[in-house]
């Protein structure tokens, strides 16, 4: 039985999406929601999980295809079926070893064992796994569910494949993520709707499918023999089908054979060292049979190692040939965006306890455990500093701090170097890496922004005190009652919404062809996060409605999804105005570029203590210490005067500066 993989929906105006990666290669066994592969679109990079159990059969889609929504992607198959019809399986396999590179050759002569499939597409194109699509044709290509391209939101139409989770023989399971879609809005995972093997891929990576479009076939696992039969046959038999899958990993995931020259590490995944956290993580994942799923984009595959790597899948390979995901079970499955963030965060993902469906370690894993750790180091520097202050008078020798005493630095002289950037562990230094689907989105929109509109930036200082000492009295019990702890984003937030109600025309779009200007009746308000993939910016729908307390929480909502990539397209539309918080990484001024087809957006800088001149009720001035912020507006001076942008800065401004939120804070 095979089934058909799609591109799912990915989001509204999302209508196709681009495979980055591969996790299965043709021949692996999937289950239901294991990872195919990963697929990017304009807004985030996600996996598209496998909806049958099986074998993937045929991979449609090449990685950087760019797939419609409903495109096909893949093939899943039955394994069993394919075992079935032994009287060609045996014979099948002993035909792909002596020529595991030609694969060629190999599609010619697997057509006659498949004419009867219902379905005409996997017979011929049954080629990267020519250990499994030879004894796969009889029973498998028929019988299979062809997985399509979700719809995935409002307006989406198509996605493009950015990366395959599962390779043809691959078994999958219901609601395992099949392959990454990307779109206009969001990249996100395609899961299996069945169980089943991945008979065939319709659409590679970086095919755009729409809506609809068929993305792979999904299949009984047992009509695949190429990962039923490796792990029990031994012998000649079995190192041909391990030859045949060396030879198809060697084609589709270079990558992983960099990883598979790197034992070192794996005998150390308790590092603590940040620069070889990664590397020891993506080790023991390559020790452990996983090849499909090591991801390594910065890496570049060395021609020497290539067949001492071939060697290695051959010996080491084989039964991972034929279980694909069953090796997962004694270790943590990990897929490539989560080990990339952890490979940003310095996280030793051997360390980590998974937490997702049987012990999958998941993003938000990733990001409690880099968390964790800076606690623990900011804790150690807290704890080294205080015997740093008794240092001279132990060692007073030379009268010199930061001296060195018998090969030894004192502490100052280390606390001072802890202010020195440390190097970038992640390999992007000294290479050149593809443009990912998403930056090349955000850098077209950009430029796109600045030509559009005449953008220009105007800046007000707040004094911001009021509201500090408000925060300090109410956060601990602010925290306990809505879930979020509180930061002066929200109140910037409420401030910006009340002012948008004042001031229309800030709350508008233009339309030049047609010749109007909308202001909108609604404050949706967008949110700029800054994610490990990128600058994305969710909306919160009818902001105006919220009060203090909402507005918190859906901001630290829509972020935290955000960074996980979990946020749904329809979240990234619609909004009519954005604030961006420039300060949450001590900036103090930005001029931010306008989201089309917005005509302003707000940038919130660093809340500062320093001098400043107040005065008193009789007109007295002195000097104080005041906490104050920079409120930067960018506006469309096609509709948009600056005083126009004056006075919504006023507002937001004087809003602020009253401070007079004891209501929301339950100080009254």
């Amino acid at each position: 039985m095979a089934y058909t993989v799609q591109m799912p929906a990915l989001g509204e105006s999302v209508t196709e999406g681009t495979i980055t990666r591969w996790l299965k290669q043709e021949g692996d066994h999937v289950e239901v929601d294991e990872p195919l592969l990963e697929v990017s679109t304009d807004k985030v990079d996600t996996e598209i999980p496998s909806p049958q159990a099986g074998v993937l059969q045929r991979i449609v889609a090449a990685e950087d295809d760019t797939v419609e929504i409903g495109g096909d992607l893949a093939v899943i198959g039955d394994g069993d079926d394919d075992g079935g019809s032994s009287g060609g399986s045996g014979g099948g396999q002993a035909e792909a070893a002596p020529e595991p590179e030609p694969e060629p050759e190999a599609q010619q002569s697997e057509p006659e064992p498949e004419p009867a499939p219902s379905e005409p597409e996997p017979a011929p194109a049954s080629s990267g796994g020519s250990s499994s699509g030879g004894s796969s044709g009889g029973s498998g290509g028929g019988s299979g569910t062809t997985i399509e391209m979700p719809a995935l939101g409002e307006s989406v139409t198509e996605g493009t494949i950015t990366r395959w989770l599962k390779q043809v023989g691959d078994a999958v399971e219901v609601d395992e993520p099949l392959l990454e879609v990307s779109t206009d809005k969001v990249d996100t995972e395609i899961p299996s709707p069945v169980a089943g093997t991945l008979l065939e891929i319709k659409a590679n990576e970086d095919d755009t499918v729409e809506v609809g479009g068929a993305l792979a076939v999904v299949g009984d696992g047992s009509a695949d023999g190429g990962s039923a039969q490796p792990e029990a046959q031994s012998g000649p038999d079995a190192q041909s089908s391990s030859d045949t899958q060396a030879s198809s990993d060697t084609q589709a995931e270079p990558e992983p054979r960099q990883e598979q020259g790197q034992p070192e590490p794996e005998s150390q995944p308790a590092a603590s060292d940040g620069e070889h956290t990664a590397e020891s993580s993506d080790g023991a994942v390559a020790a452990s049979g996983a090849d499909d799923y090591v991801s390594h984009e910065t890496e570049q595959p060395a021609g020497p190692s290539g067949p001492a790597n071939a060697g290695s899948l051959q010996s080491g390979g084989a039964p991972s040939n034929g279980t694909g995901g069953g090796e997962t079970a004694g270790s943590p499955y990990v897929t490539p965006l989560v080990r990339k963030l952890a490979q940003e965060r310095g996280v030793d993902l051997a360390s980590v306890s998974g937490t997702g469906v049987g012990g999958r370690i998941r993003k938000q894993d990733v990001v409690a455990a880099a968390d964790e750790a800076d606690q623990q180091q900011k804790a150690a520097q807290q704890a080294s500093a205080a015997p740093s202050a008794n240092e001279p008078t132990a060692a007073p020798s030379d009268g010199s701090q930061g001296a060195v005493h018998g090969g030894e630095v004192q502490k100052p002289a280390a606390s001072r170097s802890s202010n020195i950037p440390t190097p970038d562990d992640s390999g992007l230094r000294g290479t050149t890496q593809k443009l990912s689907r998403r930056r090349a989105t955000i850098a077209k929109r950009m430029v796109e922004s600045l030509q559009t509109s005449a953008q220009l930036t105007t800046v007000v200082e707040a004094d911001v005190t009021r509201i500090a000492r408000l925060r300090d009295r109410a956060k601990a019990d602010f925290e306990r009652r809505e879930g979020v702890k509180l930061s002066f984003l929200p109140f910037m937030a409420i401030a910006t919404v009340e002012a948008l109600k004042a001031h229309p025309v800030v709350n508008a779009m233009i339309d030049t062809e047609k010749g109007e200007v909308t202001y909108h009746g609604s404050e949706h308000l967008g949110i700029a996060v800054d994610s490990p993939a990128g600058l994305i910016v969710p909306v919160i729908h009818d902001a105006g409605d919220l009060n203090l307390g909402g507005l918190a929480r859906k901001i630290s909502d829509v972020a935290q999804r955000t960074r996980d990539n979990k946020i749904s397209p329809d979240e990234l539309s619609g909004g009519t105005f954005t604030i961006t918080n420039t300060g949450s990484r001590g900036a103090l001024i930005d001029t931010p570029i306008i989201n089309q087809p917005q005509v302003g957006i707000l940038g919130t800088g660093a809340v500062v203590k320093k001098p400043v001149v107040v005065t008193d009720g009789e007109g007295g001035e002195s000097i104080a210490i005041r906490s104050t912020v920079y409120l930067c507006l960018s506006y469309d001076h096609r509709i948009v005067d600056g005083a126009d942008a004056a006075r919504f800065l006023g507002s937001v401004k004087a809003r602020l500066e009253a401070g007079a939120f004891e209501a929301d804070l339950g100080l009254v």
